[in-house]
């Protein structure tokens, strides 16, 4: 495990042995129920993430064509005869109209996710949920049916109601065409595996992984879901957004000259606190008070400020080759939250040296932003998350546009617009893009260095338990005094 180190601002860390702030780099992933030899061994990981295509315009503008629900139940039937996944909605379980969804992960984002989806022009329906804690499934199952608008597309007996860490599993097998994955990112990439092993088209949550073994997990199951024809939706809502799309569009178009830096920004107070319960074990507290965990979370770096980190790498069309940062807990820093920090500032470097400035802060009564900046040679661009957008040209009067429709509902509306048409649709390499440059930016903040894409793509440090049962030994623990380990700089290795 190590031994704890205290600085005279209270921060806790731990120099691990072998410097690697207490986690052994060759622990068997958990999860790794998809590992391809070929990725594991690092085989062609440069061409490939070179090769990756960052999309310049978001995929709602691609309208697909009016056809009828019926036509492509024929059309499909034959597919499904030759053995291929499914295409459209001619696939639907039973062979009916009816596009019968599972959702994995009852907290308020997933609880949000359903709603969108059950909010769609199409005949959807509710059919399964799954979460690790019963109260959180029942809270979100009472939530959503007293919806006016959704409760009747929802459908979930008791039967059909799973609890448990091997839950999602049952609501992936519980005949259904679409499973929305919105758990905490340590448990996305194994629910990918098995969604795409079993036929299933997926809508998950942002990030995709908390370490690097993971995003290359789901890279591999993701090019399993091309070859079945699968749609996979990744939440990142502001590639949906109209502002963004006009912004970024016109910044590939040239308006604002070339692109010389970026920045971005997600400082607010931060997120909810799940102090600990008596008699609680280990495991089930970090997996219910999951934010303040790196191999849960990610850190907020991750699991957070990724929104703007994609924008960014949207923008810039590609991911960073370096990072360099600090960061630290100088704020949030009793037992209640674990071993992640509190802040982390990061310059990020792009291949054609472009430079990105990335800020994210969990502290209150700070300047809060939730905020992405291009600056070119001709003038700049300034995006708002939650807000308004404004493109500067120089010597020019300013465009500025409102935010309109919600991301998080038109995200759902594009993803089953396409499989209503039977179009490809899939969001999987630009989220784990992003979710690596995160991670990225982690490690850099984390061990107070220099660190390449490749070496952050081709870490074996995996973060997540050697097991994963309520009894089993968590990947982190308290020390004497309740405080976690927590990473420092100069000290861990964190890639």
């Amino acid at each position: 495990m190590g031994w704890h180190m205290r600085d005279a601002c209270g921060m806790v860390a731990v120099v691990g042995v072998g410097g690697d702030g207490g986690r052994s780099s060759t622990r068997p992933t958990l999860l790794g129920t998809w590992e391809l030899s070929a990725i594991e061994s690092g085989f062609a990981f440069k061409q490939q993430w070179r090769n990756i295509v960052m999309k310049k315009d978001s995929l709602r503008d691609q309208s697909p064509q009016q056809t009828t629900r019926r036509d492509f139940l024929k059309a499909t039937a034959a597919v499904a005869a030759v053995g291929t996944s499914k295409l459209s909605p001619g696939a639907y379980a039973g062979g009916s109209d009816v596009i019968r969804i599972a959702l994995i992960g009852c907290g308020g984002r997933g609880t949000g996710a359903a709603f969108n989806a059950l909010s769609v022009k199409a005949n959807v329906r509710l059919v399964a949920m799954a979460d690790a804690f019963e109260d959180r499934l029942q809270t979100s199952l009472k939530s959503l049916r007293a919806r006016k608008q959704i409760r009747d597309r929802i459908d979930v007996p008791k039967d059909r109601q799973f609890v448990g860490l091997d839950a999602y599993q049952k609501a992936i097998q519980s005949d259904v065409d679409l499973v929305l994955l919105c758990t905490p990112p340590g448990f996305r990439p194994a629910q990918f595996e098995a969604a795409v092993r079993a036929g299933k088209h997926v809508f998950m949550e942002k990030p995709v992984a908390t370490d690097a073994r993971g995003v290359r997990r789901v890279l591999a199951a993701n090019e399993q879901a091309k070859k079945k024809g699968l749609l996979v939706a990744v939440g990142h809502h502001l590639r949906h957004e109209r502002k963004h799309i006009e912004v970024v569009r016109r910044i590939h178009d040239g308006a604002i000259g070339q692109v010389k830096f970026l920045r971005a920004y997600f400082n607010s107070a931060g997120v909810w606190v799940r102090p600990r319960k008596p008699g609680e074990s280990e495991m089930h507290y970090q997996i219910r008070n999951w934010y303040y965990f790196t191999w849960l979370s990610g850190d907020h770096i991750v699991e957070q400020h990724v929104h703007d980190i994609d924008v960014c790498n949207w923008i810039a069309g590609g991911h960073p080759v370096e990072a360099q940062g600090s960061g630290g807990r100088q704020v949030r820093i009793g037992k209640d939250y674990g071993e992640i920090f509190d802040h982390h500032c990061v310059e990020f470097t792009y291949e054609d040296g472009t430079k990105f400035f990335s800020y994210c802060r969990h502290i209150p009564g700070c300047w809060n932003s939730f905020s992405e900046h291009a600056h070119g040679t001709k003038g700049f661009a300034s995006i708002q998350g939650h807000g308004t957008a404004l493109l500067q040209i120089d010597g020019k009067e300013p465009m500025t546009w409102k935010r309109e429709r919600d991301g998080h509902q038109v995200e759902h509306e594009d993803l089953f617009a396409a499989l209503l048409a039977g179009k490809p649709y899939n969001e999987g390499d630009y989220g784990a893009t992003s979710t690596m440059t995160a991670i990225l930016g982690r490690m850099a903040t984390y061990s107070g260095k220099v660190v390449t894409w490749d070496e952050a793509i081709h870490s074996k440090l995996s973060l997540g338990p050697e097991e994963l049962a309520w009894d089993a030994e968590a990947p982190v623990k308290p020390g004497p005094d309740g405080l976690y380990p927590c990473a420092m700089p100069g000290t861990t290795k964190a890639w």
